[in-house]
């Protein structure tokens, strides 16, 4: 697969972003969110507002120690009515951040990346996608990730936060799940052993194969939708053992 520029992320972020604050407009924020049980929209636009305004802070700030959480960077919570205006806000503060850092920006980051810039574009373009999909869940019409970044969001997951040290996903006897984006040319095995999980960006051998396109893989992943109407070989509890294990949590 093609690594994806920090300008398409950007772009994703702003697009997915944009799709976000228009569910919110359509839905309101008492509507309950499906993917997320026990949020509200409400819930979910606080949070992603937080998020973006969190992220914003380390890029425009160059900070080199963690945000210490929300407080730092939201004076205030918005009231009902100024809840899609105080996202936008929040959101294009954001965009406008990673568009004005320089390349060599020095910041904190936490998972790898070619640099801390390249970081906070993927991971804010990710976060901000997989939330659009939680407000639109919400309403009547989720709109499909392109081939492209659905990948690219697989690849973070996978390479990023499932492989970290000290992951929730184990298994005793190990177990490989291999994953393939049948539209976007990609595919990654996971190795899970006692100790934890590391993928590797190839196919391999597998007790368990999904395969399907990228934008329903993504979803599955981010357990934003069922493994129903996927093509699965093999041992499907994998799958089981991926949605109890795999969750990425704010801390």
């Amino acid at each position: 697969m093609r690594d994806m520029e920090i300008a398409e992320h950007i772009s994703a972020l702003r697009a997915d972003g944009d799709l976000l604050a228009a569910a919110v407009a359509v839905t309101g924020p008492d509507a309950e969110v499906p993917t997320c049980p026990g949020w509200r929209v409400r819930d979910l636009v606080h949070h992603t507002g937080g998020v973006h305004r969190w992220a914003a802070a380390h890029v425009a700030g160059r900070r080199r120690t963690p945000v210490d959480g929300f407080e730092e960077v939201v004076s205030a919570w918005p009231g009902d009515g100024e809840l899609v205006d105080w996202f936008r806000e929040g959101h294009l503060q954001l965009v406008a951040a990673l568009e004005a850092a320089p390349p060599d920006l020095d910041c904190w980051s936490f998972l790898p990346a070619p640099s801390p810039l390249a970081f906070w574009a993927r991971r804010q373009a990710h976060e901000t996608g997989i939330h659009r999909v939680d407000a639109q869940s919400a309403g009547d019409v989720v709109t499909p990730f392109a081939p492209g970044i659905a990948a690219d969001g697989i690849d973070e997951l996978i390479m990023g936060f499932v492989s970290r040290p000290g992951g929730r996903l184990r298994s005793d006897p190990p177990a490989v799940l291999a994953v393939v984006a049948t539209d976007a040319g990609a595919a990654w095995t996971v190795n899970i052993g006692p100790e934890g999980a590391a993928g590797r960006r190839a196919r391999g051998d597998a007790a368990c194969t999904v395969g399907s396109p990228a934008s329903d893989l993504h979803l599955l992943l981010w357990n934003r939708r069922t493994a129903e109407g996927l093509r699965i070989d093999g041992d499907a509890s994998l799958l089981e053992l991926w949605r109890e294990s795999v969750r990425v949590r704010w801390n």
